[in-house]
């Protein structure tokens, strides 16, 4: 009998309880679907906007995608037309015609070079610059310093430095040109045939030798007794001169001394 009751009341309880669960789900269901029309309007109104502005944003981007695109075409059809160019083969430029050799200036003398220095043989003619007087010289490279001939050497002062009054000769003469120079310094030559230590002067002088003129200094010697009035050393041949010892007179002085002087000319 107890269980009976039992289970009625069990019964009982199962049907309350579900009908409290349907109560609250119906009471669920009215307040989701009793939205305002009006507020669904508005929410259809801001999905289509937001789509409509969607769509736009995405033409837009397409368009600057296809804008870059046509730089880039630009700019790479613009650096591939610069290789071409820098690669292009160039025209061979045009053949010009030969022209006859330029007359020869006779105011110009020869002097043959063998890298950079003039080949010049055992004598040479040889031009005194100041009083334009031509000597037949001799090379020798055994002497450091190169020799002129000069006679009544007289030492003076002048402004407080020392000077020298010398005379020198004309050749194919009996005259001399007298020369003033300041002495660059002193030296001592022993001569083959004394054993006596000579002192002389020391100055500097202008020559030429074919087309190579230069300074340089020589010493003033009486050298009347001697074949050839000037000597030069190696104080001029070095780093200039190189002598072919096969040859004489392997230089030629330019045109207008020559003439000016014709008792230099080698015989």
């Amino acid at each position: 009998m107890c269980s009976k009751r039992l289970r009625a009341g069990l019964s009982t309880i199962s049907v309350i309880v579900l009908a409290g669960t349907v109560l609250l789900t119906g009471c669920s269901a009215d307040r989701y679907f009793m939205v305002p029309k009006s507020d669904l309007s508005d929410m259809n109104a801001s999905a289509q906007s937001q789509r409509a502005t969607l769509v736009t944003m995405e033409n837009n981007a397409t368009v600057r995608h296809e804008k870059i695109l046509e730089r880039n075409d630009t700019a790479t059809q613009k650096v591939l037309d610069a290789i071409a160019t820098q690669v292009e083969k160039p025209s061979c430029p045009p053949v010009v015609a030969q022209k006859a050799c330029p007359a020869s200036d006779k105011t110009k003398g020869r002097a043959d070079r063998l890298k950079g220095k003039v080949i010049v043989g055992e004598v040479e003619n040889f031009h005194l610059a100041g009083p334009e007087l031509i000597y037949k010289a001799r090379i020798d490279s055994g002497a450091e310093t190169s020799s002129i001939d000069a006679r009544n050497i007289t030492r003076f002062e002048r402004d407080g430095s020392n000077w020298v009054r010398f005379d020198v000769p004309v050749p194919g003469t009996e005259d001399f040109v007298t020369l003033e120079k300041e002495i660059s310094r002193r030296v001592k030559v022993i001569q083959a045939s004394t054993d006596e230590a000579e002192r002389r002067v020391v100055v500097e002088l202008q020559f030429s030798i074919g087309d190579h003129k230069q300074v340089a200094e020589f010493t003033l010697a009486n050298r009347s007794n001697l074949t050839y009035q000037a000597l030069i050393g190696r104080n001029v041949l070095r780093d200039v001169m190189l002598i072919d010892v096969g040859k004489e007179y392997a230089t030629e002085l330019p045109e207008s001394i020559r003439t000016d002087n014709d008792n230099g000319e080698k015989q």
